[in-house]
């Protein structure tokens, strides 16, 4: 796990050394950061946001589907993708923000817990004897250097006694000292973990317990927004939304549990993507309204149609999946002596159990030597 922080942590370090280099002070370059990150990642909130609207403009005919084969999932759901294909509509869309934002969380917390690292720069000898010191200096065991807290827990120790880190190059002392007095909001550092129960209630512990609780209400306050919006583009969804409002509460409600079982910079950085979450899809809905939609649907339309005439031996993420399913249900109804046939009917069926039942009463019949009737119909 830690060589996936490290992987993804390494771009988001040069990205934070180089705001921070701007702003020199930790809090603001967090912020910072994320408006940059948000407008990097715009383009694939913009193409997931338009393909949702689009999504919508297919709920009458998705309805009319669900009603018109209710007895038959199989077959609902293939030309639930037919119609997917024929609108060039790919229902997955929706999971590449997510995916990408679980990535961005890797590198946010590596550059959070990594300070000395990507932001001083500072040698891994020199930071593997710094935290040789900072055992020592604790008098219990921290741990190993390769965990994420070593730099976080130099900086605590170093705070306590400058003066037994003063031996190190590189004026190591001197750059994590300064560097230390910027690590911080409204004097509050962002390396400490909040605690619910501090042993002293001063400035630092309030603003420390109040961020966990910012960061589980700007999510609650995006959640409540996405699902109302949901709610009024699509009503159907206000009969299934129990699993919904569950949701809306507890993912809010985990982020303010996590936020107290990491540093607070993690919290604070939850705090404005949530923010900044909000803001962004508050503008692309009122962007998206349904005629602007409908304009864009018929363009999206022709452009699939014109690339799938130039491409045909490309196929799209919803041809695969009607192969696929046109696959396994060869495979299901196909196999066998009835290879090449289509699925039998229902009449078929009850012949194939009618004879199968005669066979089975002549065999008994011949076992224990009784008569049996060629001409015994079971419907009698």
């Amino acid at each position: 796990m830690n060589s996936l922080y490290d992987i993804i942590g390494i771009p988001f370090g040069y990205l934070m050394y180089l705001i921070y280099s701007l702003c020199n002070n930790y809090a603001l370059a967090i912020i910072i950061f994320t408006i940059v990150t948000k407008l990097l990642l715009f383009p694939v909130n913009y193409h997931t946001q338009k393909n949702s609207a689009r999504m919508q403009l297919l709920n009458p005919k998705m309805e009319k589907l669900r009603k018109s084969y209710a007895s038959n999932p199989e077959r609902l759901q293939q030309e639930q993708q037919k119609l997917y294909q024929q609108e060039g509509i790919n229902p997955m869309a929706s999971c590449m923000p997510a995916l990408v934002q679980m990535l961005l969380l890797f590198g946010v917390i590596d550059v959070v817990y990594k300070p000395i690292t990507h932001i001083l720069h500072i040698s891994k000898n020199i930071r593997q004897a710094a935290f040789d010191i900072a055992g020592e200096l604790a008098g219990t065991n921290v741990g190993s250097f390769s965990n994420l807290r070593s730099e976080l827990t130099i900086m605590e120790q170093l705070d306590k006694s400058k003066d037994s880190f003063s031996g190190l190059a590189e004026s190591f002392m001197t750059k994590v000292s300064e560097f230390g007095s910027h690590y911080t909001v409204f004097g509050a550092n962002l390396g400490k973990i909040p605690e619910l129960h501090p042993e002293v209630w001063n400035k630092e512990s309030v603003i420390l317990f109040c961020i966990p609780f910012l960061a589980g209400l700007a999510q609650l306050v995006q959640s409540i927004y996405s699902q109302v919006h949901q709610k009024k583009v699509n009503p159907e969804m206000a009969s299934g939304g129990g699993c919904m409002t569950l949701m809306m509460y507890l993912m809010p409600l985990m982020s303010v549990v996590w936020a107290f079982a990491l540093p607070a910079g993690i919290g604070f950085y939850w705090i404005w993507s949530s923010l900044f979450s909000f803001l962004i899809n508050l503008g692309l809905n009122i962007y998206f309204t349904p005629e602007r939609t409908k304009e864009i649907n018929e363009k999206e339309k022709e452009k699939a149609r014109v690339y799938a005439e130039k491409h045909p031996e490309k196929k799209t993420f919803m041809q695969r999946m009607l192969e696929q399913q046109a696959e396994l249900e060869r495979q299901q109804n196909g196999g066998g002596k009835n290879s090449g046939k289509g699925k039998a009917s229902r009449s078929e069926m009850n012949k194939q159990n009618r004879d199968k039942l005669k066979e089975a009463r002549k065999r008994m019949a011949e076992k224990y030597g009784e008569e049996y009737d060629e001409n015994y119909n079971d419907d009698d």
